[in-house]
């Protein structure tokens, strides 16, 4: 059987994906999500060879969940748990026919997106950005009224966008299933208690 989705995603960047700190930093944040946690080997601008890199770097651990985004090449050749697909992503359907274990999720930013890719087969919806975040400076948040419809619809709904620790209550009680973020977890203060802390707060 699958394990259950994680509840806490770890997303790099291209600016995160070439720190020298990398793996200190995802020990530490391993260490405090544990089974909870996954890392989302992402990044637009990186080479097919620099995301497999990326992607072999955040999976060195046995209690590790590696996720890729869109790269479904670097997915399969690094045994990864899940894909995380964008609109310009394969469909649903055919990267089921690839590794049919995978969790398949679908990045949405507003209820019909998100009606698609439940129609769709996704396993689970990253919805955003909830709040304002400088990741997307251009985009406009959804608010927690557009995620609260969207976690209706029954699909597990992963939060991100200004997602920080004081935030992880409120989005839970909106419907949220586990939230993801880039600068709260990468660029914390404490990883490890960051991520405990907020693993905590998805789960109580």
């Amino acid at each position: 059987m699958r394990p259950a989705l994680p509840r806490l995603h770890a997303i790099t960047d291209e600016r995160v994906a070439r720190r020298a700190d990398l793996e200190d930093v995802a020990h530490e944040l391993a260490a405090g999500g544990g089974t909870e946690l996954a890392f989302h080997a992402r990044g637009r601008e990186l080479s097919g060879l620099e995301h497999h890199a990326l992607a072999v770097r955040l999976s060195d651990r046995p209690t590790v969940r590696l996720f890729v985004n869109d790269r479904l090449d670097v997915a399969l050749a690094t045994r990864a748990s899940g894909v995380q697909l964008s609109s310009s992503s394969l469909a649903v359907g055919d990267a089921r026919r690839l590794e049919p274990a995978w969790w398949i999720g679908r990045s949405v930013h507003d209820l019909a997106e998100a009606r698609a890719a439940q129609a769709e087969g996704a396993d689970y919806l990253l919805v955003g950005p909830v709040f304002a975040t400088p990741t997307h400076p251009d985009r406009a948040a959804i608010g927690l009224e557009t995620f609260r419809a969207v976690a209706r619809l029954g699909l597990p709904a992963v939060a991100i966008g200004g997602v920080t620790p004081v935030r992880v209550l409120e989005v839970r009680r909106a419907g949220a299933w586990g939230v993801a973020a880039i600068r709260a977890l990468w660029e914390a203060g404490d990883p490890a208690e960051t991520a405990r802390r907020m693993v905590e707060e998805l789960t109580q």
